[in-house]
């Protein structure tokens, strides 16, 4: 059958379309992205502004026509941080629901790591052992950890990329004294946690998933996401330790130079990797493998698992 994951982000609209079946990897079909960036479109009181959520509704369409067109049979859409935290939630999810007839699932943060955790377990088998499993996305952190396709810890931290850029860092480059307090604060809200993951055995294995790893592995030499989703890509600590003070340095238009880098995701780069920084550092990580399935991936093979269940 052909599914549709509709994605609604913090930093991208995202249709996925897959050719899929019970037992079957899940093949890829059509990719549509819009870059709509909703957490910066919040007014002062936390609220998606009314043009983001005319925007929104708009994108919303507009992935569902594309949807339409691919032959898509069961659309599964979901939205996360961004709109989860917005003041306004409820009143953007009836919006989107009224002008499109799209019901967004809103998933937790703790949903988000779950399922992330479920496409990484998928995707590199039980071979790997005790997994560990770092997502930093637009709006938030998700660490899971656990040897089955359930986790035995699952956590979400506000630490995305996208939210931190716009909170913490607003000079382009960033003020040094911005960047020493955003650095401490990741530190602390990661330093808050360790301990739910600290009572288990040292991971096997340590994966990470979403847009900014790929990112940060692609400078630092990984190979290019055009040698296929095969070839093994890694992040080591020490790289990430390099990168950073040369990331501060620099422009977002600089960076968007990078090899990997888009122009879209250049300014907020800076602030995944002091994520990524920290995280490796505070749970004594040396090394990420890097995971091409993600939260899309998870959601779908939920989805795979229930049909093979009825």
């Amino acid at each position: 059958m052909r599914l549709g994951v509709l994605d609604v982000g913090s930093n991208t609209v995202h249709l996925l379309v897959v050719d899929a079946h019970s037992g079957a990897r899940p093949i890829p079909a059509y990719s549509h992205k819009a870059e709509l960036k909703l957490a910066e479109l919040l007014d002062s009181g936390g609220a998606i502004s009314p043009d983001g959520v005319d925007r929104l509704a708009g994108t919303v369409a507009e992935a569902l026509q594309v949807a339409e067109d691919q032959g898509v049979e069961d659309l599964l859409p979901f939205a996360t941080s961004a709109v989860r935290d917005a003041a306004n939630a409820e009143y953007v999810l009836a919006r989107v629901a009224e002008e499109t007839g799209v019901k967004l699932e809103v998933l937790s943060g703790e949903d988000e790591a779950r399922l992330t955790f479920l496409a990484a377990r998928r995707w590199f088998g039980w071979s790997v052992g005790q997994l560990l499993l770092l997502d930093i996305g637009g709006g938030s952190l998700e660490i899971a950890y656990g040897q089955d396709e359930e986790p035995d810890a699952a956590v979400s931290l506000p630490l995305g990329a996208g939210r931190l850029t716009t909170a913490w860092l607003p000079g382009d480059p960033p003020d040094a004294s911005d960047l020493r307090s955003l650095r401490r604060h990741v530190r602390t809200e990661i330093a808050r946690v360790v301990g739910e993951f600290n009572r288990f055995n040292p991971p096997d294995h340590v994966v990470g998933t979403s847009k900014t790893f790929k990112q940060l592995a692609r400078i630092a030499g990984a190979a290019r996401s055009a040698e296929g989703p095969y070839v093994e890509r890694k992040l080591s600590r020490s790289s990430l330790e390099e990168w950073v003070p040369r990331l501060a340095a620099m422009p977002a238009s600089e960076r968007a130079e990078l090899p990997g880098v888009s122009e879209g995701r250049a300014r907020q780069l800076l602030a995944g990797a002091l994520v990524a920084e920290g995280a490796l550092d505070i749970f004594r990580v040396e090394e990420v493998e890097i995971c091409p399935w993600a939260l899309r991936e998870g959601v779908i093979l939920r989805r795979l698992d229930h049909l093979r269940r009825a």
